[in-house]
């Protein structure tokens, strides 16, 4: 072995597991020591010092997935649209959309802006919660472990009061408020808001049944969530969610025919059959009414259900996730009247969980050379958070069913699947390439320039002077300095496929943070927190009031 490609294979070790040291001078160090060695000495030590690399290096690294919990749910309070509560700890942040649904004559205060803009898209905002939710069904006592578990129900609170307000009528669901066109023109902060609120409504005239489905989903899942400590809230948003999936049956149709605006920003291109699946999986199991189940046995092939072999999982696309809970339902050995047709969503589970893990014949989920799991260019993290979160309750159920996955490449373990799950958030939180975490506000570096306009705006508490529609672009927009607020918790777009990042306020499709990339790992992060044996909180009870 000669010293170049051991100084080569040393930097890459550095590179995957600790991502801090400094290359030049530790290359340097070691060419000037081993050039004053015998040669047959330098391929000695050279192999000796690879061995150290390769055995210690990953052991040295390590990473707070507890901090990581409480900053991921931290950043979703940076989302809050409406009047701010007293306990709100992102305090740059103030009163905002106090106006909305005025218009219309319906309040529509509340919810969440979705990215760094300042409209309310609710087939995004209303899958944030489905996935917030699910991460609680899922470890809630690993959040309350951590501290979190308040937190964590009221940030679900803050998105289901608001769908509770946009069902205003049991076929009438309000979509969205403000629109993308209008809102991407200027840069202002949410406080400042000029642009048109207009508010955006779903009838039997104008269908969604895509947004109907997983906002019933949303409140049947968040309606599990509260049913030990606040019934009367769960059986409030049980209501809602089975009298939104009747309407989404009944009248069905894409809401991106119906909102035409919204086809530029969140267009349903997988249609709408995938969340009317998605709402009878989370009603069932909410309710444990069969009907509910019968509806998504035996719509699986015309809606697609048992058809549809998929390798991504998002606001748009649920297929996946319709697949992993019915083939949950056979790990628990539930209704083997229906077995046949659960083992067909089975099939599609398991073809997704091996083309994650690089064992399907053909059709696998392609990765950056650091080993990040690829979809596409554009806020590539999204699909990544939500392969971590599947990969992760995914194997756990297989290890408490005490089951292992046969791949075409070979058989997996529950721990092998976990392994990649660990690796994704590990990757997020700084093994990568360009050594930087891409959940801000979490380690030595991170991005500072996040595309978003309340933070990189001076706060409206600390100068009330308005900010028009355009004095943003000019004055706070194109600078180079990073933004005045650290945007804690947000997970943005992320590398590209080469793991290449530009921090830079103009690069939105990869400096831009969305509440759907940060949803799913609230759970994965409380669960590696147990995994790795993080401390335990006695402060915060399952039991506790939300």
């Amino acid at each position: 072995m000669t010293l170049s490609p051991l100084v080569a294979r040393f930097r890459f070790g550095c590179t995957v597991y600790m991502n801090v040291l400094p290359w030049k001078s530790l290359e340097l160090y070691f060419k000037k020591a081993l050039e004053k060695l015998p040669r047959y000495f330098q391929h000695w030590l050279a192999a000796v010092i690879l061995v150290i690399v390769v055995a210690i290096l990953p052991l040295s690294e390590s990473f707070d997935y507890g901090e990581a919990l409480t900053k991921s749910l931290l950043y979703l309070e940076s989302q809050r649209s409406g009047r701010l509560p007293h306990n709100q700890r992102v305090t740059w942040r103030h009163h905002s959309g106090l106006s909305d649904g005025l218009e219309q004559g319906v309040d529509l205060v509340g919810g969440y802006y979705d990215a760094g803009d300042n409209v309310k898209f609710g087939l995004p905002m209303a899958f944030t919660v489905t996935m917030l939710s699910w991460g609680v069904i899922e470890y809630g006592e690993q959040i309350a472990d951590a501290g979190e578990y308040h937190h964590a129900l009221e940030a679900i609170k803050w998105g289901t009061d608001y769908f509770v307000k946009a069902h205003s009528h049991p076929n009438v669901l309000w979509a969205q408020v403000g629109d993308g066109d209008t809102d991407h023109y200027c840069w202002q902060r949410p406080e400042d808001m000029t642009t048109s609120r207009r508010a955006y409504k779903l009838d039997e005239y104008h269908p969604g049944s895509d947004v109907a489905g997983e906002t019933a989903a949303a409140m049947a899942a968040a309606s599990i969530v509260f049913r030990r400590t606040n019934p009367h809230y769960s059986h409030l948003l049980l209501h809602h969610s089975q009298e939104l999936f009747e309407f989404g049956d009944k009248y069905r149709g894409k809401y991106d025919e119906s909102i035409g605006v919204v086809k530029r920003n969140y267009p349903s291109v997988s249609g709408f059959m995938d969340e009317l699946l998605w709402a009878a999986l989370w009603i069932y199991k909410a309710t444990e009414n069969v009907e509910y189940l019968k509806y998504v046995v035996e719509k699986g092939t015309s809606f697609g259900g048992t058809t549809w072999a998929m390798t991504e999982f998002s606001w748009d696309v649920k297929y996946v996730g319709v697949q992993i809970i019915a083939s949950m339902l056979l790990l628990e050995e539930k209704h083997k009247e229906h077995k046949q047709v659960l083992e067909q969503y089975r099939s599609k589970a398991e073809h997704y969980i091996c083309a994650c893990l690089n064992k399907n014949n053909s059709t696998n989920l392609r990765r950056t050379p650091g080993g990040l799991l690829y979809t596409r260019q554009w806020n590539n993290m999204q699909y990544v958070s939500t392969s971590t979160f599947l990969l992760t309750v995914y194997s756990d159920h297989l290890k408490n069913s005490n089951q292992t996955l046969k791949c075409h490449g070979g058989t997996l373990s529950p721990d092998d699947i976990l392994s990649l799950a660990k690796s994704q958030v590990d990757y997020i939180l700084g093994s990568n390439p360009m050594a930087t975490s891409y959940l801000v506000g979490y380690g030595p570096t991170y991005p500072k320039r996040v595309h978003h306009r309340g933070a990189s705006m001076e706060s409206y508490r600390e100068s009330k002077g308005f900010i028009g529609c355009t004095q943003g672009y000019d004055n706070w927009y194109g600078k180079r300095d990073p933004n005045p607020h650290t945007l804690v918790g947000a997970l943005v777009g992320g590398p590209d496929n080469e793991d290449g990042f530009q921090d830079d306020r103009g690069n939105y499709v990869q400096t831009e943070a969305c509440t759907y990339n940060s949803a799913p790992l609230v759970g994965v992060f409380a669960r590696l927190h147990e995994l790795e044996g993080g401390e335990k909180s006695s402060s915060i009870s399952l039991l506790s009031s939300s």
